[in-house]
Order: structure tokens, then C-alpha cells, then sequence
């Protein structure tokens, strides 16, 4: 069985955008060059700032759900909480 996350894109606009994928940095590359959300169609992504890893399906489809509900500025504090470090 695959391991879900759920993550957030900032995009060049300043909005943020969630999902899951069991790969998200395949997603995220997917994102940039177009392919599959239709949010994408009318904003750039600019970067990957949370991953949530150790998900099932349901349960990141959940937090997915959860998190989307969620006011910016309580998205915002939960991107600070958890930074993300790419390398």
C-alpha cells in the first residue's frame, strides 16, 4: 500500500494551494508544468511550503478536507509550525 501526504503550494500570487499525492514531488512538478488541477490554469505555482507524510488514502483525503476549510491565516501558522526544507 502506497503512503499518501498531503501537501500546500504557494503560488505566484499568493494564494495557497492543498492536495495529496503519494508522490509529491512528482505532483509539484506536475503542477508547473500544467497538468492536472484546473487551479493551476489561471496561476503559477512557486513553491512546495508543507508536506504532511504517513497517510492512507482516506486519511489524507480527510486532512485534505480539513485543511482546505481552513482560514488563511490558520494555514499560514500551520506552514510556519512545520517547515518545509528542500534540498
Amino acid at each position: 500500500m502506497a503512503a499518501w501526504s498531503v501537501y500546500i503550494i504557494q503560488c505566484d500570487d499568493g494564494s495557497l494551494y492543498t492536495g495529496i499525492s503519494t508522490d509529491v514531488e512528482r505532483r509539484f512538478q506536475q503542477h508547473v508544468g500544467r497538468q492536472g488541477a484546473k487551479y493551476f490554469r489561471s496561476r503559477r505555482p512557486s513553491q512546495l511550503v508543507f508536506v504532511e507524510t504517513g497517510h492512507d488514502r482516506v486519511s489524507a483525503s480527510r486532512r485534505e478536507a480539513l485543511i482546505k476549510k481552513m482560514k488563511r491565516n490558520e494555514k499560514l501558522q500551520l506552514i510556519a509550525a512545520c517547515p518545509l526544507v528542500m534540498n
